[in-house]
């Protein structure tokens, strides 16, 4: 039986570790805070990120890095991206020379404008293809209610996406697997940002319309922007992208399009991110980092950037749609 730990409780760490369960996988899941791991192992509830979600009784929990990690064949580094490179510093020492590596963060390191598996890679010195990554149209509690969904796992190595592959087929997650690691972290970095942009236009009363151009508009940015990092335009048309894309600007279950449409209604970013009970809004932080690794390629991304002067600099949200629809117009 194939063995992983699931390194962070939140929605989609507890999700992804209920996927494995479910799979035949043999998991432990750690937690930050103690009482979160007691309630997993003991009530079968995460009642802090997925209350109401009966978890399975064959997974384990701990808020010991070193219990979940022993033995493992795998490891799910399932925390916010901003914090992935403290916690792996902690966990390096503990996690084995030739586990494979999955990360399910999504977002673009600020400061040295990394994308995870780079990150992981310089913290861990682990080879690129012990690194794996996985991004799709994966909203949490869909999925740990057993809605079907597929997702893409990337590697380098494609035996070691195909063995996480295995440990996660269910009758409702269906995984595919593909060797395009950079433009799947594009993809699940970037869809953050422009689900806050779709959830501005939403807040201020624009209608579908306005969204689907945004979100049209918003595959143009990406793709532009993993095209130039060495991505496969391809893989940003697959689930990785688009499928990612539509779920995330789209649903009133994704965090960023929530936030957004906070924003939208004039909320502050303080009360924004008090309503959404500590969860991370990936694409508040990520917007800048995406936008300075764009400018660093010469990459224009205007709607990345109307995203980040609300989210940083206080323009207004219909100051920021006024920018955009004064642009120069030009042929798509």
């Amino acid at each position: 039986m194939t063995t992983a730990a699931v390194l962070g409780a939140g929605s989609w760490g507890t999700a992804y570790a209920k996927v494995l369960a479910d799979a035949g996988t043999d998991v432990t899941i750690w937690a930050r805070r103690e009482e979160v791991a007691r309630g997993i192992a003991e009530r079968h509830e995460n009642s802090d990120y997925l209350p109401g979600v009966e978890l399975p009784h064959s997974l384990k929990a701990t808020a010991d890095h070193r219990v979940a990690v022993a033995g493992a064949d795998f490891v799910v580094l399932a925390v916010p991206s901003q914090t992935l490179r403290t916690n792996l510093e902690a966990w390096k020492a503990d996690i084995g020379s030739d586990v494979t590596l999955l990360s399910l963060a999504k977002g673009i390191e600020s400061g040295t404008l990394m994308r995870m598996s780079q990150v992981i890679g310089q913290v861990t010195g682990a080879e690129q293809n012990r690194i794996a990554v996985l991004s799709g149209p994966n909203l949490a509690r869909e999925i740990a209610e057993g809605q079907p969904a597929a997702t893409v796992i990337a590697c380098p190595d494609s035996t070691r996406a195909m063995e996480i592959q295995k440990s996660c087929a269910t009758k409702y997650f269906r995984p595919y697997t593909n060797s395009d690691v950079i433009g799947c972290e594009i993809g699940g970095a970037c869809k953050n940002v422009i689900a806050l942009a779709c959830g501005m236009a939403a807040g201020i009363g624009l209608g579908e319309n306005t969204v689907a151009s945004i979100i049209t508009r918003g595959l143009a940015e990406i793709t532009r922007l993993g095209t130039a990092l060495g991505a496969k335009p391809a893989t940003l048309a697959g689930l990785a992208g688009v499928g990612d894309l539509v779920a995330t600007c789209t649903s009133p279950l994704s965090r960023n399009r929530s936030f957004g449409e906070r924003l939208g209604r004039g909320e502050s970013l303080e009360s924004a991110q008090e309503a959404t009970h500590g969860q991370v809004a990936e694409g508040v932080k990520s917007c800048t980092s995406v936008r300075a690794l764009a400018a660093s390629y010469d990459v224009e991304m205007p709607l990345t950037d109307a995203v980040h002067r609300v989210c940083h600099e206080g323009m207004s949200v219909p100051d920021a749609i006024g920018q955009l629809l004064g642009r120069r117009i030009k042929p798509e």
